[in-house]
């Protein structure tokens, strides 16, 4: 075995070096100056014979040329160039693009599109790369504005990594703006209501600014779930991941986001008929309720119809 090792390790060191030199920028710099320097030098040169081996030697480098552009092209991974001036926040967007091609995450080259899709736990793991991209860059202003498809609180409160960079984001002087859509069945219920204000209370906890939107009373286009980001990205959450996101799937769209802040904007709404003056009213009848430990549904059910 010593002397197995002694004769082929030699051999992958000069492989090893073959291919460090042909895919030298130093080499390429050479071939280039070369290609340039020989057909003048042909054209300066009175002798024919001169002449011909000058041309001879161009044709051989222009092989070579092409027979290291192959290679190269069979070593290296190709990655589409993406025109940040196109998205709505091009400084956001390359620091954003420029994390995944570091990661050679799956879907590299839709993202040179102005759009990105992930499944299953790659979706968590991109909201808190969004988020930390805006923590990191000069991009402004500094708020997260997130609709969320309520149907099961529980789930909410385990994205730990995801609460704790909303934490970091608002330590940093953003803000986060956090729309719970409910059908109003669910808000009737005892089960589903305590679960859904201790999420309230923990956002509220971490800085968040929380509101309520009853499902039944929204458009097709407004129930849904997506985060907006300043005004350089937006999330789409197209189906909904379980406890372990062992599924799930979602959209990322760095164009017109400005689109879906306005979406979001008008769900929030102003005044006394805003998402969170609709939150309120919620809590002033079910909260004496759970601590009281009266739970009345019928009343729940009627106060929730007036939201």
């Amino acid at each position: 075995m010593e002397r197995m090792t002694t004769t082929t390790q030699p051999r992958r060191d000069v492989s090893t070096r073959v291919a460090e030199a042909l895919s030298s920028q130093v080499l390429n710099a050479l071939v280039g100056i070369a290609g340039i320097a020989i057909p003048i030098a042909a054209w300066v040169a009175e002798k024919s014979l001169l002449k011909d081996v000058l041309l001879a030697a161009e044709t051989v480098l222009l092989l070579l040329m092409v027979a290291n552009h192959m290679w190269l092209r069979r070593i290296y991974i190709q990655l589409r160039r993406a025109n940040d001036r196109h998205m709505s926040d091009a400084r956001y967007f390359a620091l954003v693009r420029e994390q995944l091609e570091r990661e050679l995450m799956a879907g590299f080259g839709e993202i040179a599109d102005g759009h990105l899709q992930v499944y299953a736990s790659e979706v968590p793991r991109l909201s808190v790369l969004l988020f930390q991209a805006l923590i990191d860059s000069g991009t402004e202003p500094k708020r997260v504005l997130a609709a969320d498809l309520t149907t099961s609180p529980d789930l909410l409160t385990q994205r730990r990594e995801y609460l704790a960079v909303n934490r970091r984001l608002i330590e940093a002087g953003g803000t986060v703006q956090r729309l719970f859509i409910c059908w109003q069945d669910d808000l009737a219920r005892e089960d589903f209501a305590r679960p859904l204000l201790e999420l309230v209370d923990h956002h509220r906890s971490l800085g968040v600014q929380c509101a309520l939107a009853v499902r039944d009373r929204l458009r097709a286009d407004q129930a849904v779930d997506f985060v907006v980001v300043s005004k350089a990205a937006v999330l789409l959450e197209e189906e909904q991941g379980d406890a372990d996101y062992r599924r799930g799937r979602s959209s990322v769209y760095f164009k017109h986001v400005e689109r879906w802040a306005g979406r979001f904007e008008s769900i929030w709404g102003h005044g006394s008929d805003s998402a969170p003056f609709v939150l309120q009213s919620y809590e002033t009848t079910v909260r004496p309720m759970m601590n009281g430990g009266a739970w009345d549904e019928a009343a729940v059910r009627e106060a929730t119809v007036r939201l």
